[in-house]
């Protein structure tokens, strides 16, 4: 298959309301480009954030939830390995669940222990909470060209290297909700894909690290490519990486230029919504 076979057949699957969807964001993008140069000026008044942090004490949390919890589900696993497949997949959940609200009181810990005024500094102040909304709703239609064009070349480079059966699989949650209907399941899924997840990444990725760089480096956009690369690596699915890292730059860009972590909380709960929404739609 040569490389005009595999534009063409990509091409092809591109749809009008793909084109339409991204056009609000080309458009903002174009708009932030014109005054931003390019985002050289855009984090000039830009700070790093206050704090006496120990740069070990960023990693407890990723230990707690990223460590732990495979352990538990791997004993799990050998304690009681003839469990109806569905059951087995809700006792994983329920312990990621509660590996990530631990991991999530860890931070806060943290932050009340190691952050100069707290959570205020830290980007937690529910005074901005519908501004922050409103602008991830923005920042997210800004980003959303540049992640499908992350995907498209994902698609590309796959098809190129392995051959035209190459697809880029779901995230792995995006299976469990398409591949069971048992609604408790579905809603604890949602419920962790959406509201605590986002909540837990946010605050471990941008809160901790990106401040930790920033600390470190003392230049913005260095801090949000480095946390936008862990966050892209973090996660399991390869293929998934690039258009991880437009999202990851997006979001840590977001929590730079406000100071609030609303705001990329939102837009990484507002981004899974929609992956969900559409894998249950397309299932």
């Amino acid at each position: 298959m040569n490389i005009v076979e595999i534009i063409k057949g990509i091409a092809d699957a591109i749809t009008l309301t793909d084109v339409i969807i991204c056009l609000p964001g080309i458009i903002i993008f174009g708009i932030w480009v014109a005054k931003q140069s390019f985002g050289k000026t855009s984090l000039a008044d830009s700070s790093p954030r206050r704090h006496n942090m120990p740069v070990h004490m960023t990693f407890a949390p990723l230990l707690l939830c990223y460590i732990t919890v495979p352990v538990v589900i791997l004993i799990k696993d050998k304690l009681f390995p003839s469990l109806p497949e569905w059951k087995s997949v809700f006792i994983d959940s329920i312990s990621l669940l509660v590996g990530t609200i631990a991991a999530i009181a860890v931070i806060s810990l943290i932050v009340k222990k190691y952050f100069v005024r707290g959570f205020k500094n830290f980007g937690l102040n529910l005074k901005t909470i519908h501004k922050d909304f409103l602008a991830a709703i923005v920042n997210l239609l800004c980003i959303w060209p540049f992640v499908l064009l992350m995907f498209i070349f994902t698609l590309f480079l796959g098809q190129l290297i392995s051959g035209p059966n190459f697809q880029i699989q779901q995230h792995e949650e995006l299976q469990l909700i398409t591949s069971h209907s048992q609604l408790s399941l579905r809603i604890l899924i949602i419920v962790i894909t959406c509201l605590v997840m986002p909540v837990f990444e946010e605050m471990l990725f941008r809160g901790l690290f990106q401040t930790m760089v920033y600390s470190v480096l003392l230049k913005p956009w260095g801090s949000i490519l480095i946390t936008a690369a862990l966050f892209a690596i973090i996660h399991t699915n390869a293929p998934h990486w690039p258009a991880l890292f437009a999202l990851g730059i997006c979001l840590g860009y977001s929590y730079e230029k406000s100071n609030s972590l609303l705001r990329p909380i939102f837009i990484h709960s507002i981004f899974n919504t929609i992956s969900i929404t559409a894998a249950l739609y397309s299932g």
